[in-house]
């Protein structure tokens, strides 16, 4: 299986290349690029990321793995990041993520969503949930699923 960009992600390159100061600064850009478009980063995207900014196949691996908002590995259920950070424990993640194994997603305890005046929190496909309730989580998974 090989991987390879879409025409628009190559357009999109190109215009990069000409915003930033070195090939190597592409790197987070194309592992964006890369997780939109197939819905996970996988090692054929790497070694294609790898020939663009012109850095070794594990340089790129090590910034994918860094990072837990990188997937490596296709999501087979709906995936929902649960912050874990002091505000949101403080104001009830654990309850929320009680409630959330009894849902048929597949849940990842992440470090801070960035977002403490407003816990707890959970994000699913990039957009933050706050304020949450067992039932507002019932209501947002009702809507997606």
């Amino acid at each position: 299986m090989s991987f390879q960009f879409s025409d628009d992600n190559l357009k999109q390159i190109e215009f990069l290349k000409t915003r930033y100061p070195s090939l190597d600064a592409l790197s987070l850009p194309l592992l964006w690029m890369a997780q939109y478009q197939d819905g996970f980063i996988s090692l054929e995207a790497i070694d294609e990321i790898s020939k663009i900014t012109k850095l070794p196949p594990m340089e790129i691996y090590r910034v994918a793995t860094f990072y837990t908002m990188f997937k490596l590995q296709k999501q087979e259920k709906l995936l929902v990041s649960v912050c874990k950070t002091l505000s949101c424990k403080l104001c009830g993640s654990d309850e929320i993520l009680d409630h959330l194994k009894s849902k048929d997603v597949e849940i990842e305890y992440v470090e801070c969503l960035g977002s403490c005046g407003t816990s707890p929190v959970m994000q699913i496909k990039d957009v933050n949930y706050e304020n949450l309730t067992p039932q507002k989580v019932d209501d947002i998974l009702e809507e997606l699923l």
